[in-house]
């Protein structure tokens, strides 16, 4: 259990901790001197029943609030002083309003400086602050009139503290901590602190240094001022680590996760509640995320949606919470809740695009989100399992129950791969009409006509599945529909007899074999149409083909020199082939065009190495 305190600055927070707990939260020289918390102070209080209830002591003037923010990422229950004197002022509604934002935890209030007024003045405040919680939120929170020097309602308020449901521990979450603060011990080394928003950790463990990506080991733990050997998310924990790391290199605001994540967010869409209209529709902003403050654009888009760009990556997740403050840090516009890590650049204000953010803005539980995600587009499994932090485990229980067809590391709705694979095969049959002289295409360049924007991996799995399932066939890497099966008729045959011994290792245009045949052009045409069909001869050009067999030696050199490490040029396959520059080129922009090679610049690379396989 964390507990934060809220409130305007001098209005009792510290002493009213040190009242409960014993503890004086101010650690710094400077908040002594000046008597004034300047960041966050903890304290805790051990329980008869062992348990250990921790309290981070928040600043509450207005120059410090980034501090405050960085205090009540991760807590469960929100302490609002109010000094009896003093009564509602700019920054205890200012506090009220950024917890709201940040989740509206459980909250209750202490009116402290009682001893300073009278019953009349006790009793205006009372109302004033029933009213600002009521307004902000919080339909009945509890209020406990105190005094930290004469210890009125102490006993009252710590009894009811004590009393607290523990928060529900999710297992199937991985441990993510936010460090606020790093130093070091003598006989120990570096120390890390922060809470930890879910997942669980033991002495032991490797963990990752987000702005480092680096591995540390777990040498030690403290969870809640205790020593222990495991320590779980909803706790205060200090962890003595050991890596290539220096305290200089950790700031606050950095993670400590189960699981390497090489980058950040930088490009998000959130679910926006704002405390004031925007000057701008786009406009530069500081953006609070646990112990995190960095500055960024917000840009609304339609309704309660916004996209933020990032100035600099934030280790976020789903459903996390964020803070935006004006460009000038003055004002609090308002806050919300991470709907989607990693946004697209362009067309977000497309109606499908928008209509599906609605969806995953609605959908705040794990199996809802999960279908929504991949209701409109591919989504990675990996990136699912972050953007939820789920355990595998406990993500494949999930999608167990989900409309989901997992192909390799990519999920897709069942409904929208049906479309998918429909498309598929009305694209091969166009190609059978547009292109009868060649066998079929290649499963790369079938990707690219039929869904050229979606990613290749799950289209080369559907394209896969539909060869098992017998609704696509291949020759040599071919793919073909099944009814696409050419032959020569009896007249072919005939002809076939007498033009396909004409073909060695050279090139044949279908005008000078009509010449050594004597046979009309068009005659000509149609039956190498049909070989070529066939496999038995393919065209490098219209009207111009290659025996398959020697289309076949070329594939081979490319392959060959892929194996290498190499590419192809006109010059290179030129001397290879010991042929004319024409001929090296009509070949290899063949290879291009049949997908077996892409082209960059001057250079040939092997893309699709399935097409022109050996024969059996």
């Amino acid at each position: 259990m964390i507990i934060a305190t809220a409130g305007h600055v001098d209005h009792g927070k510290t002493a009213l901790l040190q009242a409960l707990t014993g503890v004086d939260a101010d650690r710094l020289p400077e908040e002594k001197r000046r008597g004034m918390t300047i960041d966050l102070g903890y304290a805790y209080w051990p329980q008869p029943d062992g348990r250990v209830i921790g309290f981070i002591d928040v600043p509450g003037h207005e120059k410090f609030l980034a501090n405050m923010l960085a205090g009540i990422g991760g807590i469960h229950h929100a302490l609002l002083v109010v000094a009896c004197d003093d009564g509602v002022m700019p920054q205890t509604r200012e506090h009220l309003q950024l917890l709201a934002l940040a989740g509206l935890p459980p909250l209750s209030v202490a009116l402290t400086k009682a001893d300073r007024v009278d019953a009349t003045r006790i009793a205006e405040v009372q109302h004033q602050v029933a009213e600002l919680t009521q307004q902000l939120g919080w339909s009945a929170a509890p209020q406990f009139i105190t005094s930290s020097s004469t210890q009125l309602g102490i006993e009252a308020l710590r009894q009811y503290l004590s009393e607290l449901p523990e928060p529900a521990f999710d297992a199937h979450r991985r441990f993510r901590l936010a460090i606020d603060r790093a130093f070091t011990l003598k006989g120990s080394g570096l120390v890390v602190t922060g809470t930890a928003l879910a997942g669980e950790v033991s002495v032991g463990d490797t963990l990752w240094l987000s702005s480092l990506n680096l591995p540390v080991r777990v040498r030690s733990l403290h969870a809640q001022n205790q020593s222990v050997t495991r320590a779980q998310g909803g706790e205060r924990i200090a962890l003595n680590i050991v890596g290539e790391v220096e305290k200089a290199q950790i700031a606050r605001g950095d993670w400590l996760l189960a699981q390497s994540q090489p980058q950040g967010t930088q490009r998000l869409i959130m679910a926006l509640r704002l405390l004031q209209p925007l000057k701008h529709a786009s406009q530069p902003v500081h953006i609070h995320h646990a112990a995190s403050h960095v500055m960024g654009r917000l840009t609304l888009l339609e309704d309660d949606l916004a996209e933020l760009v990032l100035d600099e990556p934030l280790w976020l997740a789903e459903n996390d919470r964020l803070i935006i403050r004006d460009s000038n840090a003055q004002q609090t516009l308002g806050g919300g809740r991470v709907v989607l890590l990693n946004s697209k650049k362009r067309g977000k204000r497309q109606p499908e695009y928008l209509g599906w953010l609605q969806q995953l803005a609605a959908a705040e539980r794990d199996d809802s989100s999960l279908q929504a995600h991949f209701s409109l587009q591919p989504a990675e499994y990996a990136d699912l399992g972050w953007s939820r932090q789920l355990h595998p485990a406990a993500l494949d229980a999930l999608l167990e129950n989900l409309d989901a067809l997992r192909l390799g590391n990519t999920l897709l709705a069942a409904e929208q791969a049906m479309v998918w694979q429909q498309r598929l095969l009305a694209s091969l049959s166009a190609f059978h009409q547009q292109h009868p002289e060649v066998p079929g295409i290649g499963r790369d360049r079938l990707r690219r006509v039929a869904l050229p924007h979606q990613p290749p991996e799950p289209v080369i799995a559907l394209i896969d599945q539909l060869l098992a399932q017998g609704h696509l066939q291949h020759q040599q890497g071919w793919l073909h529909l099944p009814d696409f099966k050419p032959r020569f008729n009896p007249q072919e045959e005939m002809l076939w007899l007498r033009v396909g011994p004409l073909f060695n290792d050279q090139p044949l245009w279908v005008r000078d074999i009509a010449v050594t045949t004597q046979l009309e052009e068009e005659t000509v045409r149609s039956l190498l149409l049909t070989a070529a069909r066939l496999g038995h001869i393919t065209a490098i050009v219209r009207d111009r083909y290659y025996h398959s067999d020697q289309i076949q030696i070329f594939a081979d050199l490319i392959r060959q020199r892929d194996a290498h490490g190499g590419s192809t040029s006109a010059a290179d396959f030129r001397n290879q082939l010991g042929t004319g520059r024409k001929i090296a080129v009509q070949i290899l922009e063949f290879f291009d065009r049949s997908g077996f090679t892409r082209r960059r610049g001057n250079d040939h690379l092997l893309r699709d190495a399935r097409l022109f396989e050996t024969r059996a």
